[in-house]
């Protein structure tokens, strides 16, 4: 049948049919069949249509609500782990129970260049599904002295206290 995911859930075809039955057809009339029979078949569709919108919005809401439960409750179920690994330090059947639970993260909510909301989980360092970092590599630190041979911080300061401009002298 027609895939009713455009704004007309009536086929171009059968409403061209309508159109016909609309006005050359309009005093036609076959057993059973005739421009008002069509009609209110169409509209019947067109009502049904409206339905199904109606039913999948309150699907897609029931759906976020279940979403925010769930993520409500897996908050809730980090935190209660926390508290237990801390209440069972000194229980080591306890402790060893509780290491064998692996909850995951909890998506968190992040703020879109455009302002709308998206949803992130956090990265895990080391983990090979985390997207790359983008840019440069930092440059590697040498750990070079502070101040060069044979230069004091005295006499630097004294160099460039000595400047016209600003500019620092090497000593």
């Amino acid at each position: 049948m027609f895939d009713p995911s455009g704004n007309d859930p009536i086929s171009p075809a059968l409403q061209d049919l309508l159109k016909l039955f609309g006005q050359e057809l309009a005093t036609v009339k076959f057993p059973d069949l005739d421009r008002k029979v069509l009609e209110e078949a169409a509209e019947r569709v067109k009502a049904q249509a409206v339905e199904v919108a109606k039913a999948q919005a309150a699907l897609e809401a029931a759906r976020q609500a279940l979403y925010e439960s769930q993520e409500a409750l897996l908050q809730k179920g980090q935190r209660a782990l926390a508290y237990a690994r801390i209440f069972a330090e000194d229980d080591a059947e306890l402790s060893a129970k509780l290491d064998g639970i692996n909850l995951p993260r909890p998506v968190r909510k992040a703020m879109r260049a455009e302002g709308a909301l998206a949803l992130e989980a956090p990265a895990v360092q080391g983990d090979e599904s985390a997207p790359k970092r983008r840019g440069r590599p930092p440059k590697a630190r040498t750990s070079a002295p502070l101040f060069a041979e044979g230069a004091s911080p005295e006499a630097i300061a004294a160099v460039e206290a000595e400047s016209a401009n600003g500019t620092l002298h090497t000593a």
